[in-house]
């Protein structure tokens, strides 16, 4: 059986300046995979390599056994992948239901829909929308406009957006960059309990997040792999305490 995620050779050059060097990584499907390394490290830029946002400049990259390499975004949604921001993504002047609902129809094909038709009769839509939301545990009326949502909330809503496309893999950059330790306790439950059995890779500053939820770790240092492998082995490795756990933790 194929992996969920092979990269190749893949590399990303910004003019002068190679933020991605040559990485090769085979993820096996469910796999939870922690990509750590300090600030420029190019982990943010492999997440978007890996989920069509920047083309590549060299290499390929493989999603669920078919070559993606020179495919982009739209293309790489439709076969699984999901992806959130370490800029919360959402739209703010929709209501958490249009907000989710629209997750869930990016599934379908334009020629689907009716355009003369309002979306709010679409009842299973709606209904979809409206579980994911309490799966989320927001505890607001539907109805209720983005903007009015704590920052741990919009962070929840972002989550439930992401699971409306229903990924085979998803992709989290920081998901709780700037929250509280409640609203951080909360979110990763909610991940635990919501990514259960989807590939995982997680771009995270918070080692206590990484130490729960991933069963691999990838740490990066000026484009490279410079280790990869179990938690305990990687936290081990000289070359990762001097890169990245010395002083103070970075992302």
């Amino acid at each position: 059986m194929s992996a969920a995620i092979e990269l190749t050779g893949v590399s990303k050059r910004f003019a002068e300046f190679t933020a991605v060097k040559a990485v090769s990584l085979a993820i096996p499907r469910e796999q939870r995979c922690a990509l750590l390394g300090p600030n420029g490290a190019g982990k943010t830029t492999l997440l978007n390599l890996i989920s069509g946002r920047l083309p590549l400049s060299g290499g390929s990259i493989r999603i669920n056994g078919r070559d993606v390499s020179r495919e982009g975004a739209q293309s790489r949604a439709r076969l699984g992948v999901g992806r959130s921001f370490q800029k919360t993504n959402i739209f703010p002047q929709l209501s958490l239901l249009q907000n989710v609902r629209l997750g869930a129809q990016s599934r379908h094909q334009a020629a689907n829909w009716n355009p003369w038709r309002p979306v709010d009769s679409d009842r299973a839509l709606c209904e979809e929308a409206t579980a994911l939301i309490r799966q989320a545990n927001i505890r607001r009326p539907v109805d209720t406009l983005a903007e009015e949502l704590s920052y741990g909330e919009q962070r929840q809503l972002e989550l439930a957006i992401t699971l409306a496309t229903r990924p085979s893999i998803v992709l989290l950059d920081e998901p709780t960059a700037g929250m509280s330790p409640s609203e951080t306790a909360l979110i990763l439950n909610l991940m635990m309990e919501l990514l259960e059995g989807l590939t995982v890779v997680i771009v995270e500053h918070d080692l206590s997040v990484v130490d729960r939820i991933a069963d691999r770790i990838v740490v990066m240092e000026r484009g490279g792999v410079i280790a990869d492998g179990a938690p305990a082995e990687v936290k081990a490795d000289p070359r990762v305490q001097h890169a990245y756990l010395k002083g103070a933790v970075h992302a």
